[in-house]
């Protein structure tokens, strides 16, 4: 049974008192690719072509060529589009170039965390050796944490707590920080956000402690204002990219509005 089918068939249910308010149809999105500027190095094309990705969405090139050019950037396009590789990549290009670059991804919770390490630690590239570092961690592999990883995918809690007031023993990081990646920014909003924001301004003043100016990338939902929310999260100017390269299928939206049963309530 299609959609349009499915509503119908709504519609003739006792049960249905006009709760459908709006109804239209979404048409399907072709992918759109692009070519970079200057190609990906062989050892990461490899790799990601062994995980089935030979070509990129227009927003993941235009990404990895703003990151090039030093620029820092937030992007908002749909879930599932690829966003990820849109800063893995330029990530990863570096720090096959320049065995003493570091990055740093921030994520709201350790199952992003742990996701995002599997898909970069899947492509099996030379020396990028990753690490989550939250409570989790046990103490006896913190030390080789702070002293070899490449890669440091963490929490804005355990940024806070647990790598800035102890930033001595993580002075060699430091030092070759290249990139911070903040992923899921949209949701560091109000109270929690002027607190992430505050957390990544220490960051950036560590970093320079350190003589490090590191790039920042940022991911987000789709919303309005995604400049403006890059600049109070991290008091930097930011390139945005919206559009999305990415295909989609057919789509039937329909607004559901369920009547009244408590007048008294609402």
């Amino acid at each position: 049974m299609d959609a349009l089918r499915f509503i119908e068939r709504i519609k003739r249910s006792t049960d249905y008192h006009g709760q459908i308010v709006h109804a239209e149809s979404l048409a399907e999105r072709e992918a759109q690719y692009a070519t970079l500027d200057t190609p990906l190095p062989d050892a990461l094309t490899v790799a990601l072509a062994a995980q089935g990705i030979t070509r990129l969405y227009s927003h993941q090139a235009e990404a990895i060529d703003r990151a090039r050019s030093g620029f820092h950037w937030i992007i908002t396009t749909p879930t599932a589009s690829g966003k990820s590789l849109s800063y893995n990549a330029p990530v990863l290009e570096t720090l096959l170039a320049d065995s003493d670059a570091r990055a740093l991804y921030l994520f709201p919770t350790k199952a992003l965390a742990q996701d995002q390490r599997g898909k970069i630690d899947a492509l099996k590239l030379p020396g990028m050796t990753t690490a989550t570092y939250d409570g989790d961690t046990p103490k006896e592999e913190r030390g080789w944490v702070k002293r070899m990883a490449r890669i440091v995918i963490t929490n804005p809690d355990m940024l806070h707590m647990g790598i800035l007031p102890y930033h001595t023993g993580w002075g060699t990081f430091f030092r070759n920080l290249r990139y911070v990646v903040v992923d899921e920014a949209h949701i560091y909003r109000g109270v929690f956000g002027a607190h992430v924001a505050n957390i990544l301004r220490r960051l950036r003043r560590v970093a320079a402690h350190y003589g490090a100016s590191p790039q920042f990338f940022a991911c987000s939902a789709t919303i309005a204002n995604p400049g403006e929310l890059f600049t109070k999260l991290t008091g930097l100017s930011a390139e945005t990219i919206s559009g999305t390269g990415a295909p989609s299928g057919k789509k039937q939206f329909v607004f559901w509005n369920p009547p009244v049963l408590d007048k008294l309530t609402g």
